[in-house]
This record gives C-alpha cells, structure tokens and sequence, in this order.
C-alpha cells in the first residue's frame, strides 16, 4: 500500500510542477514499475513499449477519434443553431426561456458530439448572443453554457464512456445506453436550476415572445437529421445491429452526407475536421497511454488488495464506500483535469467496486457524473475555462458564481443516481 501511495504523490508533484498530466503519469509509473522489479529498467520500459502499442493497436478504441469526427461534421454545418432556435420555440416564452433553450440544445448536440467542451464551446457562439439582446444576466448565461456543455459527455455517444469502458473492460454499448435517463434527468435538472436562479432575480431571465404552433413545428423540420442520426447509431448498437466500433464509422459517415448536403463542407473543412479530430485523439491517447502504465504499477504493489481488505474488516456499506469515493472525486475535481482524475484513480478504485458486487456500467455513470461536476469546479474546470477565453467580456468570478446554482442540481442528480442506480441500469438490462 506504501508503494501506490508514494507513486501517487509522485506523480501529483510532478502535476503541480506543471509537467504535462500524461508524462507526469508515464513517469511515476515506470519508476514505480523499475522499484518494484528491483530497479528493473528493462521491464519497466517493457511495460510502456507495450502499453504504446496495444493502445494504437485496439480497435475498439478507434471508435473515440469516429465520433470526434462526427461531432466535427455536424458542428460545422451549424446544427446548433436550428436546435437552440427548435427549443427556443418550445420554451422561450418561459421565465429563464433562453437559458433553459441552452440547456436543452446542449443535450441535443451533445446526443452527436459526445464532447463537453466541444458542446460548450459551440453553444457559446450560438446562445450567448442571444441571452445578451434579450436582456440576461451574464451570470445565468454563463451558468447554463457552462453546465449545459457537460451534457455532452452523459448523453451518448460519449468518448469518455469510450475510454471508461476500454479501461475497465466494461461493454461500451451498455454504457451508451445507460447514459440515455441519466442524461435526460440531468437536463430537466439544469432547466430547475435555471428556474430557480429566475424565481430569484426575475430580471435575470426574462421571458420572450411565445411562439404559435405552427412556428414550433417548423422549428422541427430544422432538426430531423439530427434525430435520425442519433436513433440510427445509438438505436443499432441498442438493438445489437451493429457493434459500438462499427456504429461510430456509420455516424461519421452520415455526419459527412450530412454536412456535405448543407453545403458546408470544402475541402479546407474537411481537411481542418480531420486535423482537429487527429489533435484531438492525440491528447486522449496520451493520457489514456500514461494512466496504462501507471495503472500497471498500481496493480503491482498491494494497494487494490489493501483497499478491499480495509473495507472487509471494518463492513462497511457498499453504499457508504461508494459515496466516500465521489467526496474524492469532487474534491479531486477541483485541482486536476478531470479525465486524468478519472483514469489516475480507477486503477485503485474499480477492483474495490467489483469486489463489492456492484455494477460497473452503475458505477461508470457515476464517475461521468462526477466529471460533469468537475468539468464547472471553479477554479480549474475545462468548461469555465472555455468560456473565459470565448467571452473576455463576462468576469471570471460572475463565470464562476454563475454554475454554482447549476453546480447544485448535479450533486443532486449525483445524489438520486447512487440512491436508484435503476434509472442508469434499466436500459442496459434491455439489451
């Protein structure tokens, strides 16, 4: 146990030295490795070689840079606009409509995105200006941007869901389906914050014309392809048409049509998606190749058998370690980007859940739950980050004001996950 613990301070010490996340989790894993071989360097450097190629080599995780691209098709034929306009129609005649239009087209882009700060970046072009014409308070704008950006990693397809499953071994389709209720509830959720922080400051969110019917159903028109996109990839992998992998090549493609038939894609578009989906995948592959050989070292010392042993002596609630584990996390959250968090601490953490019995498909949605929450965590949360770079107008601090009424309504979503896991489990055991 002493060895997993020093090489986690280690390797948050050369965080906090400011060396790159993946190099600073390559590098306490290999010198761990090499100690507990006997200063093994040959080994040690076996273990990376190996994780470098299996990682590059794993066609399972050619499904994170296809729906990276998909994402990037469909955000540049500007879907986002018609579905903050198709929710905007639904919803804006509502105290706090427009920011709860955000938060609504947040999870429809998110439905094809699976990118939080792709989603919140997107979103801040589109609704921003809107929320500011019509008189919004830049704290409640901000807020619902922030917040309903995270959507984008809940709702499949999602790539952190990708890289979960792939690190656990646990079967991506379950986890994409799983995601489905918890996403949803997370929306009405923000939409209940957004009423909230309203029924406060009524002059904060205030109401916009209602649109009639025919206004609203025209609105749809606008939106099919979407629809039909996400029921036909998340629908195939659902009914076991077509594997995860497989339904990810199907999306981009159709997200290439797509964007090809709303003419906005060139051959400068489409060479800049495949470059901004290669960058992208390149920094995920590193972090996930850095977390492989620290988890490496981790699963030598005696950490994971220590941690289920402490727990056995002293019984405690499978419930209660549960809950211990997400106060970690948020706490965690606030100092460290929040993939690196995720797959730093699972090497320690999953064995403990498998040995209690509980589910991980249950038990990933909770961790992208609680990334969710990180992802808005003043001060280091991506997605506030995002926006103080998009809106050097809006002050850092009414950023961060801004998501804590939102930042709530996920503990609370947090809170009824853990305590009826059967809203994240009934649509895997369908399967």
């Amino acid at each position: 146990m002493i060895e997993g613990l020093i090489g986690l301070a280690g390797m948050l010490l050369l965080a906090f030295l400011r060396v790159p996340i993946a190099l600073a989790m390559a590098i306490a894993g290999v010198v761990g490795y090499a100690y507990m071989r006997d200063w093994n360097w040959t080994v040690a450097f076996a273990v990376v070689q190996t994780n470098v190629y299996e990682t590059g080599r794993n066609y399972t995780l050619s499904v994170v840079p296809l729906f990276i691209l998909m994402g990037s098709f469909v955000a540049r034929a500007g879907i986002a606009n018609e579905l903050f306009r198709a929710a905007y129609a639904f919803v804006g005649h509502l105290r706090g409509g427009l920011a709860m239009a955000t938060v609504i087209a947040c999870a429809g882009f998110g439905s094809i995105c699976g990118s939080s700060i792709a989603t919140a970046a997107t979103m801040a072009k589109v609704a921003y200006p809107s929320m500011k014409r019509f008189g919004y308070s830049d704290r409640l704008a901000a807020g619902a941007i922030a917040s309903g950006g995270t959507l984008g990693i809940m709702i499949p397809p999602s790539t952190l869901m990708v890289i979960y499953g792939v690190f656990t071994e646990t079967n991506i389709g379950k986890m994409f389906a799983a995601g489905i209720l918890p996403g949803i509830l997370g929306a009405v959720l923000l939409c209940l914050a957004v009423q909230w922080s309203t029924w406060r400051d009524p002059k904060a969110g205030p109401p916009g014309e209602r649109a009639g019917w025919r206004e609203r159903w025209a609105s749809l028109r606008d939106i099919w392809p979407v629809a039909l996109l996400f029921v036909f990839v998340i629908g195939g992998i659902y009914g076991g048409l077509f594997t995860a992998t497989e339904g990810a090549g199907m999306g981009a493609f159709g997200a290439m049509v797509f964007a090809l038939w709303r003419r906005a894609l060139d051959w400068k578009a489409l060479y800049a998606s495949l470059v901004e989906s290669g960058r992208t995948t390149a920094m995920l592959f590193m972090i996930l190749i850095g977390a492989l050989v620290f988890a490496d070292f981790v699963n030598i010392t005696s950490m994971p058998d220590d941690l289920k042993s402490l727990v056995t002596r002293f019984e405690v609630h499978p419930v209660m370690v549960v809950a211990a584990i997400m106060v970690i996390y948020v706490l965690l959250g606030t100092a460290m980007e929040e993939l690196s968090m995720v797959l730093l601490t699972l090497p320690v953490f999953f064995p403990l859940i498998v040995s209690l019995g509980l589910d991980p498909v249950w038990f990933g949605i909770l961790v992208v739950t609680i990334v969710e929450i990180g992802l808005i965590s003043p001060p280091v949360g991506m997605n506030l980050f995002v926006l103080s770079t998009l809106l050097p107008q809006v002050p850092t601090t009414t950023v961060f004001r801004g998501v804590l009424p939102f930042m709530a309504a996920d503990v609370v979503r947090l809170a009824i996950l853990i305590a009826f896991p059967a809203i994240s489990l009934t649509l895997p055991n369908l399967m």
